[in-house]
């Protein structure tokens, strides 16, 4: 079990954000690089800061085992702006040195070609030439791409990164379903779903969501747990049963809160539950 970085206090060190996940029972944190320009620094981190980050991984002894590189929003693959393409190719390249250096062992892409810019053939065509040249970059360190089922349509099934995974037949690009997201959709049959893609799943991120409708567009954050429409039973049932062994992460955002723990234990306590009535076992710690 993981927890996302932005679940965790924001204003604190590595060393103190490790140990808030070890205490709350979790084994690794996924690191966030998103589009703000405090986390996108990190792709630039000097040998200083790549140790300071190094050494809480020892000290505390729970792990980053992902990075969430959600910046690619502001820089796409497929953008219409070479320069912004440029940009986005130079993050690829610095995000796979950087999860070298951490000893990261999977990258996290958000499954879309643009996200502020309209969606073409042409913004299709840019985002496969530039994330097989990713696929590239990261198969020469052995680093695994993932693409996350989204809140977007371009990839917001496992049956479209198939289709995708087809142009680029590489066992270092796989998919990250976010149960969430995959659950909003209402095209998408869960299940079949899971079982189409269980041979490329690598991570799973659990979230509830309120489906998409005519006349609702979706709510695809926030949504307290269990007052969506993930059917988490029904989906967790489906996973042990093709055999997914492996990381759940927790995906939150209660950085933002008054008390992040309180909120993350109460998910933990809604969470467990579930998991374990699927054939989980889940850490437990004593609140």
């Amino acid at each position: 079990m993981g927890i996302y970085e932005k679940a965790l206090p924001k204003d604190i060190d590595w060393k103190q954000r490790l140990q808030f996940a070890k205490d709350l029972g979790f084994q690794f944190v996924e690191m966030s690089i998103d589009e703000s320009d405090e986390r996108l620094a990190r792709l630039d981190w000097n040998k200083d800061q790549i140790k300071e980050v190094r050494n809480a991984i020892d000290e505390t002894g729970v792990y980053i085992f992902s990075i969430c590189l959600s910046g690619h929003r502001r820089f796409p693959f497929g953008s219409k702006d070479s320069k912004k393409r440029e940009i986005a190719m130079e993050m690829m390249r610095k995000c796979v040195n950087l999860a070298v250096d951490l000893g990261v062992r999977n990258i996290q892409l958000a499954g879309y070609d643009v996200y502020y810019e309209d969606k073409t053939d042409l913004s299709r065509e840019y985002f496969i030439e530039n994330l097989r040249e990713a696929v590239t970059i990261a198969s020469e360190k052995q680093v695994m791409l993932s693409i996350e089922i989204m809140d977007d349509p371009f990839i917001n099934s496992i049956t479209k990164f198939k289709q995708i995974k087809k142009q680029i037949p590489s066992p270092w690009l796989q998919v990250y379903p976010d149960i969430g997201n995959l659950s909003a959709w209402p095209e998408n049959n869960v299940g079949y779903e899971l079982e189409l893609g269980i041979d490329n799943i690598v991570a799973v991120h659990i979230k509830d969501t309120i489906k998409v409708s005519d006349n609702f567009p979706g709510k695809f954050k926030d949504v307290p747990w269990g007052e969506g429409d993930v059917d988490f039973l029904g989906t967790l049932k489906t996973l042990k049963r093709l055999n997914y062994n492996g990381t759940f992460l927790i995906e939150m955002w209660s950085e933002k809160e008054d008390d992040p723990v309180k909120a993350i234990q109460s998910a933990q306590e809604y969470l467990y539950p579930i998991l374990e009535e699927a054939g989980y076992e889940p850490k437990r710690t004593n609140h």
